[in-house]
């Protein structure tokens, strides 16, 4: 479970999971994340590319099950890099607390430009206030708060999935920042921007694919020295824009439970 400070900063490394497959096609994976001492901050429910029509019986399940072992549940929502209409992202977020109880949300494909950031500091606004149950008619809310300490505690939990360094302000709107989302090769070559110097390394995410497994410690070391606090690496591989690669478990699992859960990051 994660390790998290009185105001709610994460202190300690741990696996936020973008989305494994439905339950149904993956019952191995989502069983995995409940396992005792098993260290993750987080993992993503995406039904039908957001909370689909209906209340899935199987993913009622599958975050009942995460709830009750501690694991917050975020709902997936796509930005579509700042092009969905904001009653769309509200709609989908109300869905994903009505029927799974989501304890916040994760935004995928958030935009990264500064000239984006308002309407993203408003959606966030608006999804921190209706988690906590104060979201008036017109989505008005007043500023976001820090991450929760577990799951259900009636906090919201938001991350901005950018996938690259957005403008320094985001920092600001979201509890966590997906500030990398690629490949090994181009992982192990990366770099930081400045201005993440300034914020703890609970802030920042980083999602990897095609991590070689003996390259595993190194990439457990860059995302130490860029102050990510939350990975998830995996051996899969992928094809460019897909998010197939992070659906299943990697293949060194086991291994990368242990290296984490032992306290690698400290």
């Amino acid at each position: 479970m994660p390790h998290l400070t009185a105001t709610g900063a994460l202190t300690q490394m741990g696996m936020g999971v973008p989305g494994y497959a439905h339950p149904l096609l993956a019952p191995v994976e989502w069983a995995e994340l409940t396992r005792p001492g098993t260290p993750v901050h987080w993992a993503v429910l995406n039904v039908a590319e957001g909370p689909g029509d209906r209340p899935d019986p199987h993913c009622l399940e599958a975050a009942g099950r995460l709830r009750n072992a501690g694991v917050r549940v975020l709902g997936h929502i796509d930005l579509r890099h700042g092009s969905r209409p904001f009653a769309e992202v509200v709609a989908d977020a109300r869905r994903f607390l009505d029927w799974y109880k989501a304890d916040g949300y994760y935004l995928d494909r958030a935009p990264v430009d500064r000239a984006d950031l308002p309407a993203v500091r408003r959606i966030s606004a608006t999804l921190e206030a209706l988690l906590d149950g104060e979201a008036g008619p017109s989505g008005a809310a007043a500023g976001v708060a820090g991450a929760p300490g577990a799951a259900g505690d009636g906090r919201a939990h938001l991350v901005l999935g950018h996938g690259a360094h957005p403008y320094a302000g985001y920092a600001e709107v979201a509890d966590q920042l997906v500030t990398f989302s690629g490949t090994w090769a181009d992982y192990r070559w990366s770099q930081v921007a400045e201005w993440t110097a300034d914020h703890p390394a609970g802030k920042f995410v980083h999602l990897v694919h095609g991590v070689p497994r003996m390259h595993l410690e190194e990439a457990l070391r860059i995302a130490r020295w860029q102050g990510a606090a939350t990975v998830f690496f995996t051996d899969r591989r992928g094809r460019p824009g897909q998010t197939d690669q992070f659906q299943t478990l990697p293949g060194y699992w086991d291994e990368i439970v242990s290296r984490i859960g032992r306290g690698v990051s400290e």
